[in-house]
């Protein structure tokens, strides 16, 4: 049987898209943190924290519809081991209408605990934006109701800021029910707490996380409510100047988000905002001038976005190749039974059993959230209202 010249260019450029393919999705979730080990080796920058850096801190509590959590929330945060007149603390209040509003002023207003209220909505950074009219201190800490920080949380988030090339600083999440949730988040938060390890190691982290973090009130100067504060934080702290840094003293502990339709929902808001706050901050993505930095926002936001259409770009190749290849056959084979175990455990009603199970569950859903944002934001579609997620 005679092979064209056609034939053969073809059979090229399948195989050429199916290696591709296979090493970007192998890169983003291995090939990058290994990348980050070797380059540990040859490029480190330890943070100078000191134990004794105490200076003036505002904490900032966002919630929409938070009555029964906000209790918990407050006795925690006032509960914290800081000097009280070198603290303060703003409930921002995204126009409740279940009377957590009441509760604060209420409750906690002799307390000093004071009450930043929208009357419309505004979405969680519009309510942030509001608040940041009303603080003094230097380092400015966001958390959300859900969250809850040990004892020592507000001590140990400030003390990195000691270093004068800090102007972020991110908590270590952790998940609370962890052994028995069904949704695999846990697995997922510790190998992204184990990344931001080796980009602080590095330089900078690229995200911070979104339910305990802070920053020095100069990141805030040009506060957008269009954009997450989590990210657009670092790139305006990178943009000074600064790095963002992931410090492991200071845990955020919140609940496991149960599979199923609201946890999805909450992913492709994070990546459609995500994608948004990237494509108007594009000009980080040049290496020429913001270098290392500019490679993680590539490997790690871009990578794990579009790691969905490198699968389905494999799958395609496979299916192409495989018609005159045993090996693709069987490539083809092995893919098409992975994806089979993947929309198993992703769409049954009782969830998985073990880590393998949970942890395919979280990256199907994690995948299947990408490609319905990056349809979302292809179309023009933008998410500005916040909507908790109940935890």
């Amino acid at each position: 049987m005679f092979t064209t010249s056609g034939e053969m260019f073809g059979h090229s450029i399948a195989l050429a898209l199916f290696l591709i393919a296979f090493i970007w999705a192998v890169y983003a979730y291995l090939g990058y943190p290994l990348a980050l080990v070797l380059l540990r080796r040859i490029r480190r920058r330890p943070i100078e924290a000191d134990a004794g850096h105490c200076p003036t801190v505002s904490v900032i509590i966002t919630v929409h519809n938070g009555a029964d959590r906000i209790r918990r929330k407050l006795e925690n945060v006032l509960g914290q081991r800081y000097p009280v007149e070198l603290r303060e603390i703003v409930v921002a209040d995204d126009c409740s209408d279940d009377g957590t509003d009441r509760i604060v002023r209420e409750e906690y207003g002799a307390c000093g605990v004071r009450l930043v209220r929208l009357e419309q909505r505004g979405g969680k950074e519009g309510a942030q934006r509001e608040a940041l009219h009303h603080i003094q201190g230097e380092i400015v800490v966001f958390t959300d109701v859900g969250t809850l920080l040990d004892q020592a949380g507000l001590c140990e988030i400030v003390r990195p800021f000691s270093d004068a090339s800090v102007g972020c600083v991110s908590s270590i999440d952790r998940v609370a029910n962890d052994d028995d949730g069904s949704s695999g988040e846990g697995l997922y938060v510790r190998y992204e707490m184990a990344l931001r390890r080796l980009e602080s190691e590095v330089g900078s982290i690229v995200g911070l996380s979104g339910s305990f973090f802070a920053v020095r009130r100069s990141i805030c100067e040009d506060f957008s409510e269009r954009d997450p504060s989590d990210f657009r934080s670092v790139l305006v702290a990178v943009r000074k100047g600064l790095r963002a840094v992931s410090w492991e003293r200071a845990v955020g502990h919140y609940a496991d988000i149960p599979a199923g339709q609201a946890s999805r929902a909450r992913r492709i808001r994070t990546i459609l905002r995500g994608l948004t706050t990237l494509y108007r901050e594009r000009r980080m993505l040049n290496p020429f001038r913001y270098g290392v930095f500019a490679w993680q926002l590539w490997s790690h936001k871009l990578g794990r976005w579009t790691v969905a259409f490198a699968l389905l770009l494999a799958l395609a190749s496979s299916a192409f190749l495989a018609a005159d290849s045993r090996m693709f056959q069987i490539a083809l084979a092995i893919q098409l039974a992975g994806l089979a175990y993947a929309f198993l455990v992703l769409f049954r009603r009782r969830p998985p059993r073990g880590a393998l199970g949970r942890a395919v569950r979280y990256l199907a859903e994690a995948n299947l959230s990408a490609l319905i944002a990056w349809t979302l934001f292809l179309r023009g579609k933008r998410v500005t209202e916040w909507k908790p997620t109940a935890r």
